[in-house]
C-alpha cells in the first residue's frame, strides 16, 4: 500500500516489530520474543507494554495522518517536535485511531537556535507511547518525502535502564514523567525503558539480552525490590552476579550504574523481623558486596536514599512514587549521573 511508508520511520525502544496472523499492523515489543517467553507470567504481560517506545521520522508534509491503535486497554499517545510538546491523544482499546497532525507554523518566528538548543533537532516528529501494547498500521504524509532522523538529529547518548515499576513508570499520571523518562530529559539523553512492573526478576535470558545489546552507552538498573521474599538471597545473589559479570564482560568500558533499594515502607516497618524488611537488607548488602569485590572501574553503586529523598513523594501504597515523586527522583538522579555523562559526551565528541 503506497501510503504505508513504515519503513522510513526510526523505532526507538522497540527491539522487535510485531506481526500477527489476522490482525493488522505492527506491534512495538521492547523485548525480542525469545526474553519475553522466558519471563514470569506477570513479566511476560508486563514486557509487551510499548512503554517508553517511539515512532522518529522527518516529513516535508504540512499535514500528514497516522493510523495507531492500543491493543488491550486505552492509553495516551504524546507528540513531540523535538523536545517540544505538540498534542496528547487518546488511543481507545481495540480500535485504530487515524491521527491528523499539522507542521507547527510558529517555528519560523523564532531564532532556529532556540529550537535547536535541546536533544532533539526540531525537524523531528516523535510519537511517544504509554503502557500499552502499541500498534502501527500507517503512515500517509500525501507523497511528500519521509525520512528516518539522522544520528546527528537525535541525542547522542543512550541509557538504558531496567527495575521494577518504578523504573517502568507506575505512579507517574503520564509514563513521559516517570523518573527514568524525566532523568533522561534532564541530561539530554536517549532512554531505552526496559522497566518491568512487579517482574524485575534477572533472567538469565534478560541478563543475555542486555549484554548482547551495543545500543547503548551506560546502564542504570534498579534491582531487588521485585524479588524480596520471593527469591532466596542466595539466589537474588547469583542472577544479580550473572547480569553484572556479563554486561561488565561485554562492556568493560561502558559506565553501568546500580541503586539500593529505595525507601518504601518495608524501609520503615515498625516489625524489622517482616520477611520484606530483612530482605531488602540483605539485597542492598548483596549490591554493595558485588560491588566492593568487583572494584571495577565503570561499576557504581548508588544510594537510593539519594534518589528518593523525600517520603511523602510516594502514593498511598507506599512503595511507587507519585508523578512529584517520579519527577523529584529523576533530578535527583540525573544530578548523581551529570559528571559521568558529561564525560561520555566530550569522549564521543572526540571520537
Amino acid at each position: 500500500m503506497e501510503s504505508t511508508r513504515l519503513d522510513q520511520v526510526y523505532f526507538h525502544n522497540v527491539a522487535e516489530l510485531e506481526e500477527r496472523a489476522f490482525l493488522p499492523g505492527l506491534r512495538l515489543q521492547r523485548f525480542p520474543k525469545e526474553v519475553r517467553e522466558a519471563l514470569t507470567a506477570k513479566g511476560r504481560t508486563a514486557a509487551v507494554e510499548s512503554s517508553g517506545c517511539e515512532l522518529r521520522f522527518v516529513t516535508e508534509a504540512k499535514v500528514f495522518r497516522l493510523t495507531l491503535a492500543a491493543q488491550e486497554k486505552d492509553g495516551q499517545v504524546l507528540v513531540f517536535k523535538g523536545d517540544l510538546f505538540h498534542a496528547a491523544y487518546t488511543l481507545k482499546a481495540g480500535v485504530f485511531t487515524t491521527l491528523e497532525l499539522e507542521q507547527p507554523d510558529r517555528f519560523a518566528e523564532v531564532p532556529e537556535a532556540l529550537l535547536t538548543s535541546g536533544a532533539f533537532s526540531p525537524q523531528v516528529w516523535r510519537v511517544y507511547f504509554e503502557r500499552y501494547s502499541a500498534v502501527v498500521a500507517d503512515i500517509d504524509t500525501f507523497g511528500y518525502g519521509l525520512r528516518p532522523p539522522r544520528q546527528e538529529e537525535m541525542p547522542s547518548l543512550t541509557m538504558l535502564a531496567y527495575g521494577s515499576s518504578i523504573t517502568h513508570g507506575v505512579g507517574a499520571i503520564s509514563h513521559y514523567n516517570c523518573y527514568a523518562q524525566q532523568t533522561g530529559r534532564r541530561l539530554g539523553v536517549d532512554v531505552l525503558n526496559m522497566g518491568l512492573s512487579g517482574s524485575c526478576f534477572c533472567e538469565p535470558e534478560v541478563a543475555r539480552h542486555f549484554a548482547v545489546r551495543e545500543d547503548w552507552d551506560f546502564a542504570y538498573l534498579e534491582l531487588g525490590v521485585n524479588m524480596r521474599a520471593v527469591v532466596p538471597v542466595e539466589e537474588f545473589e547469583r542472577r544479580v552476579n550473572l547480569m553484572l559479570d556479563g554486561l561488565i564482560e561485554r562492556h568493560p568500558t561502558k559506565p553501568i550504574f546500580l541503586t539500593t533499594i529505595y525507601p518504601n515502607r518495608a524501609t520503615h516497618f515498625f516489625d524489622t523481623s517482616h520477611p520484606y524488611a530483612v530482605a531488602e537488607l540483605a539485597f542492598n548488602d548483596v549490591l554493595k558486596r558485588y560491588r566492593e569485590t568487583k572494584r571495577h572501574e565503570n561499576l557504581f553503586l548508588l544510594d537510593g536514599r539519594e534518589i528518593m529523598t523525600d517520603f511523602t513523594s510516594l502514593t498511598t501504597d507506599l512503595i511507587h512514587p507519585s508523578e512529584y515523586g517520579h519527577m523529584r527522583m529523576g533530578e535527583q538522579l540525573a544530578s548523581l549521573l551529570g559528571a559521568t555523562v558529561s564525560k561520555l559526551r566530550l569522549m564521543k565528541r572526540r571520537s
